[in-house]
Parts: C-alpha cells; sequence; structure tokens
C-alpha cells in the first residue's frame, strides 16, 4: 500500500525546496548561452571580428558553469530524497545506500542527458581554457560546432525529458534505482562511456571546422589528437569495465555476449582507434587529413547512433534507458542533421584540401592505411549485426531474429587477424618508403620466436586446439613486438642506454602499453574461448560437483538481510591443484521493486578464475535443492587487465609534452584559410 504527504520525509515541516526550480531555470540559462555560442563566434570568425570570437571562450566557461549548477541541484534531490520530483520518485529510494542514491541521479533517461551536456559542455569549457595553440579563427569555429550540438541536447532535456518535473501528490517513498544498477561498477560505467561517447564531439567539431577554413594540416590534426585520446581512453575504461560487470553481476559467467547495446559502445570504439592512428599520419606526414576528417564525423555518429538505440524503444536490454519511440525520433533528427549537413560539407569542401606528402607501398603510412581499411570493415560487420535484426523487424513484425555470437565468430574473427598481425609491423616500418628485404630482417626475431611458440601450443595443446593455439600466439606476437618497440629505441650503435630511455616519449610509452594490452586481451579471450568448462546442477549441502580442474563442495546456504534487500546466501569450498578456500553467492531479492540478482561468488587468480553463482530453490528426483552454476575460466582476468593497459597507454600519449607545447601554424601564400588540392 502506497501512504502520500504534502511533503517528502526530508523536508517535512521546512519550507518547500526550491532546488528543483533552481536547476530547471540554470538549464533554461545554459540553452540561451549555447544559442549566442552558437553564432557568435562563428559569425566573428567569417568577419575576422576578435571580440566576438572571444565570447565564444567566455560563453564555454559561462555554459558549464550553469549546467554544473543544474547538475548538482538533480544530485543533491536524490540524495536527500525529495521525491516531490518526479524522476527522483522514479528511480530511487530511502533505503537505497547514499552511494547508490547519488548514483541514480545518472542511472535513468532523464538524468543521463542531462549528465550528458554536462560533460559536452566540461569539455567546451576545455577547449575554449586549452586552445591557446590553436588558430583563433579555427578555436571560434569549433566552440560554435560545439555549442550546436548542446543546442540540439539541451533542448531535446527541456522538451521532452525534463529531469525537475514536480511530482502531486509526494510519495513517501520512490520506487527503487533498477537494482542491477546498485553496484559500484554501474557507478562509474555510464561516466565512463559518457566521456568517451561526448568527447568524439570534440572531433566531430574539429572536423567541421576544418571543412569550414578547407585547411586540415600536420597542425590541426596535431591539435586534435590530445582530444581523440581523451575521448578513447575513458571510453575503453568504461567497455573494459562495463564487460566485467557483466560477468560478475548477471550470474551468466560470460564477459561478452554481443549485445546490441554493448555493440553501440564498441563501434564509436573501433572507429576512435582508426580515427587515433589516421591523425598520426595526418600530424606526421600531412597525409589523409579528408580520410581522418570522415573518421571524425563518422565517430560522433556512431555515439549518437549508441544514444538512439538506448532511448528509441526499439531493443529490450538492461542497458536500455527509455522505451519511448518519440524520444527516439528526436534522437534520430540530431543523427541525420548532424551526421547529414557533416557529410555533405565533406562532400563540398574535401577536394579542397592539401593531399599531403606522397608515400610508397611499403611504408608505415600505408600500413595505417590498412589498418584503418580493417577497422572500418570490423565496424560494417557490427553495424550490419546490431541493425539488420531491427530492419527486418521493421519491414515484417512477424519475422523477428536474432544475430549473435555464431555471425561474429564466422565474419569478425577473420577479420581480426590480419589487423592485430598487422599491429606488430607497423611500427617497424619506415616513413614515406621502407626496403621489404629491411623490413624482413627487422621481422626475422619476433617471426621465428612465435612460429616456435605456435608450434609448441599445437603439440601442448593438440591438434584439435589449433585456434586456441594461434589466439595465443597472436596475443605474443603482439606483446612481443611492443617490447621490440622499447628494445630498438634503448639499444643504440654503441648498446643500451641510460639516456635514450630518459628521453623515451611518451607517447612511445603509450604505443608499448597499448600494443601489449591488446596481447592480452587476445590471448585471455583465446583461452578463454577454447578451455572454459561449466557444470550446471541441483545441489545441496555436503554435494561436490566438479567443472574442468574445478572442484566445488556445498557447505550450506542461509538467508540474511542487507541495507534494501533479503539474500539467500550459499558457501561453498573450492579446491583446484591442492589448494582450498572459501567462496559465497548471493540471490538478491529487493524489497521495494521485487527484482532479482545475483552477486557470484568469484575465486580470482592469474592463470584464471573459480566461479560460482546460485539461482532459484528447485524441487527434483532428490528432494529440494539449489540450482548451481560452476565455470572454470582459464586467464578471463587477462582479457580486462589488457583493456585496462590499453586504457594506461591512451593516458601515458596524452601526457606527452608536445602535445602540450603545440604545433607550428603553416600558412598557406594562396590565402590565410583556404588551401586548394595539390
Amino acid at each position: 500500500m502506497r501512504y502520500f504527504a504534502i511533503l517528502p520525509p526530508s523536508t517535512a515541516g521546512d519550507h518547500p525546496q526550491m532546488l528543483a526550480e533552481i536547476g530547471h531555470f540554470a538549464l533554461i540559462l545554459t540553452l540561451l548561452v549555447a544559442v549566442a555560442q552558437a553564432v557568435l563566434p562563428m559569425l566573428g570568425a567569417i568577419r575576422g571580428d576578435a571580440a566576438l570570437m572571444a565570447f565564444g571562450r567566455s560563453a564555454a566557461a559561462l555554459q558549464a558553469l550553469l549546467i554544473a549548477i543544474s547538475f548538482g541541484c538533480l544530485m543533491t534531490l536524490f540524495g536527500q530524497g525529495d521525491f516531490s520530483v518526479k524522476l527522483v520518485a522514479n528511480h530511487s529510494a530511502l533505503s537505497q545506500p547514499l552511494p547508490y542514491r547519488l548514483a541514480a541521479t545518472w542511472g535513468n533517461h532523464e538524468g543521463s542527458m542531462l549528465l550528458w551536456v554536462l560533460v559536452l559542455s566540461i569539455y567546451g569549457a576545455g577547449i575554449a581554457r586549452f586552445g591557446d595553440n590553436l588558430r583563433v579563427t579555427l578555436q571560434a569555429r569549433i566552440l560554435s560546432v560545439q555549442a550546436m550540438i548542446s543546442v540540439a541536447f539541451l533542448a531535446f532535456a527541456l522538451f521532452t525529458s525534463n529531469p525537475f518535473e514536480r511530482l502531486f501528490p509526494v510519495p513517501l517513498d520512490g520506487a527503487e534505482l533498477n537494482p542491477l544498477l546498485q553496484d559500484p561498477g554501474l557507478v562509474f560505467h555510464p561516466p565512463l562511456l559518457y566521456l568517451g561517447y561526448v568527447g568524439f564531439s570534440v572531433t566531430f567539431s574539429f572536423a567541421v571546422a576544418a571543412l569550414l577554413e578547407g585547411r586540415a594540416d600536420p597542425a590541426w590534426a596535431r591539435w586534435m589528437r590530445p582530444w581523440v585520446l581523451a575521448a578513447w581512453v575513458p571510453l575503453t575504461c568504461g567497455i573494459t569495465l562495463g564487460s566485467f560487470w557483466a560477468y560478475y553481476e548477471l550470474g551468466w559467467g560470460g564477459w561478452w555476449f554481443w549485445d546490441p547495446v554493448e555493440n553501440a559502445s564498441f563501434m564509436p570504439w573501433l572507429i576512435g582507434t582508426a580515427l587515433l592512428h589516421s591523425a598520426i599520419v595526418t600530424e606526421k606526414r600531412g597525409s589523409l587529413a579528408g580520410w581522418t576528417i570522415l573518421l571524425a564525423i563518422l565517430a560522433f555518429s556512431l555515439s549518437l547512433i549508441g544514444t538512439f538505440l538506448v532511448r528509441s524503444g526499439i531493443l529490450t536490454s538492461v542497458h536500455a534507458f527509455a522505451v519511448d519511440p518519440e524520444r527516439g525520433v528526436f534522437i534520430l533528427a540530431m543523427i541525420i542533421g548532424a551526421t547529414g549537413t557533416a557529410l555533405a560539407l565533406f562532400a563540398a569542401r574535401a577536394p579542397m584540401l592539401r593531399s599531403g606528402a606522397l608515400f610508397g607501398s611499403v611504408s608505415r603510412e600505408t600500413g595505417l592505411t590498412f589498418n584503418n581499411l580493417l577497422l572500418m570493415a570490423l565496424t560494417a560487420v557490427v553495424f550490419l549485426g546490431t541493425f539488420y535484426p531491427v530492419i527486418m523487424e521493421a519491414v515484417s513484425p512477424t519475422n523477428k531474429i536474432s544475430v549473435g555470437p555464431p555471425y561474429y565468430n564466422l565474419v569478425f574473427v577473420p577479420l581480426v587477424a590480419p589487423l592485430l598481425i598487422l599491429v606488430t609491423i607497423g611500427p617497424m616500418l619506415s616513413w614515406k618508403r621502407d626496403d621489404l628485404a629491411v623490413l624482413g630482417k627487422k621481422l626475422l626475431v619476433p617471426v621465428a620466436a612465435i612460429a616456435a611458440l605456435l608450434a609448441g601450443l599445437t603439440l601442448w595443446l593438440g591438434a584439435a586446439q589449433v585456434v586456441a593455439a594461434l589466439g595465443l600466439a597472436l596475443g605474443g606476437w603482439l606483446v612481443l613486438g611492443a617490447v621490440l618497440v622499447l628494445v630498438r629505441r634503448w639499444w643504440g650503435a654503441g648498446g643500451f642506454s641510460w639516456r635514450l630511455v630518459r628521453t623515451t616519449p611518451a607517447a612511445t610509452v603509450g604505443l608499448v602499453l597499448a600494443h601489449a594490452g591488446l596481447g592480452f586481451t587476445t590471448a585471455g579471450i583465446a583461452t578463454m574461448t577454447s578451455f572454459a568448462a561449466e557444470k550446471i546442477l541441483v545441489m545441496r549441502p555436503g554435494e561436490t560437483a566438479a567443472a574442468g580442474p574445478v572442484s566445488v563442495t556445498m557447505l550450506g546456504a542461509e538467508e540474511v538481510d542487507g541495507a534494501n534487500y533479503r539474500a539467500l546466501r550459499a558457501r561453498f569450498m573450492v579446491s583446484q591443484n591442492g589448494h582450498e578456500h572459501a567462496l559465497v553467492s548471493e540471490r538478491r531479492i529487493y524489497t521495494v521493486s521485487g527484482s532479482q540478482t545475483t552477486e557470484a561468488g568469484i575465486g580470482v587468480s592469474p592463470l584464471g578464475n573459480q566461479y560460482v553463482a546460485i539461482g532459484d530453490v528447485q524441487q527434483d528426483a532428490r528432494g529440494q535443492g539449489l540450482v548451481v552454476r560452476i565455470y572454470w575460466h582459464p586467464l578471463v582476468g587477462w582479457i580486462w587487465f589488457g583493456g585496462l593497459l590499453m586504457a594506461m597507454g591512451g593516458a601515458a600519449s596524452l601526457a606527452d609534452r608536445r602535445f602540450r607545447i603545440g604545433a607550428p601554424q603553416v600558412r598557406s601564400p594562396l590565402a590565410p584559410n583556404l588551401v586548394p588540392a595539390e
């Protein structure tokens, strides 16, 4: 039974709080400032008006301040449990621990959109604050395009997704945050993803601004590359954390399901990786400028598509925020408007960009070009697998199909293998042109080492596990290739040099960490896919079961009370290779919503995880027992360790002092802004 009061418990007896109204008013002011920022700096860049261009920097800072006030008001309302606000009442409860009440701020559609525009404004303020090395006209245009994006999302938040809507009569308690989101991993997962998604808005703004100026030179690429890294690093962390959360929270024992919403974050990551490498070519050699611009447009477009997937109602997923088709149409219109306008501008202006220096068929530029083509092909594979079922259902509602691991194993994996091989070869190539004979000498040691590793793995694992051996060998190939980058740098003609160690650029260290991380992830995936073992059965206290090398004995089960849930807790003794330790698994029922979650018991080691999850009580021929899932996951931790290592590599590259120094501006003798094609 639900009881109501005039004011929520947190404000009863006090004057009604105005935080919701303050937050709403700040959001309206933010929209007005964003409109001015979208128009005036662009006009200033066209006219050469320094005052109007300077206004863009001030407006960006003011916009960030106002939206921070609005978001702070909403978070305070959640923290206080002010159920006079509809959003708070629908996604929070007094019994929730405070961290999850605060995390509920972005654990819903309206709050997550407010977080989106907050991150968007922070990036805009960052361009204003740290863009001193940018051409004044370029910075003004970037800030203007960034504000145009803000206008679209602020209008979406205000007119379709107002987070400050009041509720009357006021309930004494709320409806609770989705229990699946009441987890430490999900406190940080969405903000990290948004830092990545929204970060690509900056590269989009750089691309559109370059097209408007008709100029994308090495200095432009140098200025843009830190912003690519600033988006790519948190997106990598967010995907890694999301995978780990799904592994331990959902109780199914998997690390990736090819869920459409998982794919929605993976596609921008693939294109962002291609963009990062393409920008290097443009920065170093002045080549592939048009390609770099196109990738910058596509990276943000795919981020918008991810937003559309979780808010349009076309998907049913634990990741989905909203099921309102009208909101989906609004976002679809934004995607068409932003992407369509940018691509039309690209078609009109890209031929006017300088083509850059020529390079040979055997060169680092060629290697990075093939890297980009493979990443684009992988993105196309994921895009097709994600949207084909949606398109088929739209055409024929009764003809529902699903695309799962068999499709990706058949199409995705064959494209990944040559990409991983190329990742190690690329850094060995010289810029402009190289010689196959010289390259062959560089490859002699790593190829021989990996060939020996592959032969040894095949003999050890058996011919039936040749795919696993290939995966492990590819992982070794990537790690060895990363190490050799440092070896070739630190050992000069006179031998090992500490001076060369000290002068190693941070970007080189970042490359090594990222490529090595990809190697660990590859080895973990190959081992997990080929050698994981599982056993699902009904168990009772005292019974023992095994999965692979893991033996599990059930010790007992009991009911326990949590902060806002009741749980069935089962205790197990796990044995492997003569070592024993206890694990606890829970099945939680949340009192407000009645939802159930699984808290798996996981024994972690560098060589693999023992995983025990419990299900419902079940009756069989032997009486009443508990459904238990037992898994052995060899090297599964390497998957997430590799992801974090890749993120660390990106962060190390971001710390490179060359990005702080900036790049010299090369002025065309023909025109100040427009550089015609060669």
